[in-house]
């Protein structure tokens, strides 16, 4: 059972802005830190302006600040007047971490460097989100960090060309990475008098490179340069071709083993297939997976998807339904993530930020 008041002495200051940052607060704050988010009182964090057609241009918050931003008090402060400097440095001074995602250079001007916060508490925590590394001063956005660092010449089909992912995938895991250096240094902290803050930092580039895992070792070991499959995958078939089942419904397989193949023939009545030497390994499926998936197409399409789905998950095989959200929000274990919070009097909602849980 995972205790919602783990950190429940800790104080976190949230001057990061977008996704990466705030996201970092609020899985804090989920789990009983005190977070103060302080907004410039005239330039408030960009994604309250971030809204769909239908929400409500006058409300002060939007569905995409809302979806990072949980149980925090909030404070405006304008950091470039001297009373507000020194109101930020007043929190400061009891505060175990301080966010932060400005573009090089902005600490200076704002006169809140890393030694002029320490100087006021030593032992403070700083994390940091930026673009390109701690020596660049390039505008970074996910977008362009998906472009440049090679997903979105992965992504999509030969027809479509490049696609980016429709989440902000590179800063989730920035986001990601920044909470695990924050929790080794709460970690080192813990019970040492004598710890001295330290600086945790994340690039978005770093967090993009170090994602591309085995795509990036297929290039380094065998020079391959990933093409884009749509949703297949390279090393791996069939996986990711879509199946339309008898009721017009839409299903996928990741078939990654002879034992997941084998249950998957013995269902569709083709188990000759499994004799074959062009399917009957992993890497000969991937070779003639065309030829595979034009076999299996019509035999997936004589089964309904609840059948195809009951069988598969009863003999272990990977196999599951193209949902939308809509679909996704109406099962209980998506519903069970949801958190509300009224902001601003608006009611809002969002996905929880922790997805593991801890039992005794």
């Amino acid at each position: 059972m995972l205790s919602s008041n783990i950190f429940k002495n800790l104080k976190i200051i949230d001057l990061s802005t977008v996704l990466a940052g705030p996201s970092v607060g609020t899985f804090f704050a989920e789990l009983g830190a005190e977070v103060l988010k302080i907004e410039n009182s005239i330039y408030p964090d960009i994604t309250r302006s971030w809204k769909l057609p239908n929400e409500n241009q006058e409300s002060s918050v939007s569905a995409y600040f809302s979806s990072i931003n949980y149980l925090k008090s909030y404070q405006q402060l304008n950091l470039k007047i001297e009373n507000e400097r020194v109101q930020l440095l007043e929190e400061v001074k009891t505060a175990d971490i301080l966010l932060m995602n400005f573009k090089l250079g902005d600490q200076e001007k704002l006169k809140i460097t890393d030694d002029i916060l320490r100087a006021v508490n030593p032992q403070l925590i700083i994390g940091k989100i930026n673009g390109f590394g701690t020596n660049s001063d390039r505008v970074a956005y996910d977008l362009i960090l998906q472009a440049e660092s090679g997903i979105m010449s992965m992504n999509g089909t030969p027809e479509s060309g490049p696609v980016k992912m429709p989440v902000a995938f590179i800063d989730v895991l920035a986001a990601h990475h920044l909470k695990e250096g924050l929790l080794i240094e709460l970690f080192s902290k813990k019970g040492n008098e004598n710890y001295t803050g330290k600086s945790v930092t994340v690039s978005l580039y770093d967090a993009a490179v170090s994602s591309l895992a085995n795509q990036a070792s297929n290039y380094l070991m065998n020079n391959k340069i990933p093409q884009r499959i749509g949703s297949l995958h390279p090393n791996i078939a069939p996986y990711g071709e879509l199946f339309n089942t008898s009721d017009e419904r839409t299903i996928t397989f990741a078939i990654g083993s002879n034992t997941h193949f084998n249950k998957l023939c013995e269902f569709l009545d083709l188990l000759e297939l499994t004799e074959m030497e062009r399917f009957s390994t992993v890497q000969n499926r991937v070779k003639n997976r065309t030829e595979l998936f034009e076999i299996l197409k019509s035999k997936v399409a004589e089964h309904s998807a609840d059948e195809t789905l009951s069988y598969m998950n009863e003999h272990f095989v990977p196999c599951g339904e193209i949902k939308n959200l809509k679909a996704v929000f109406e099962t209980k274990l998506a519903q069970a993530m949801v958190k509300n919070e009224t902001i601003d009097g608006i009611e809002t909602k969002r996905v929880s930020g922790i997805a593991f849980k801890i039992e005794k």
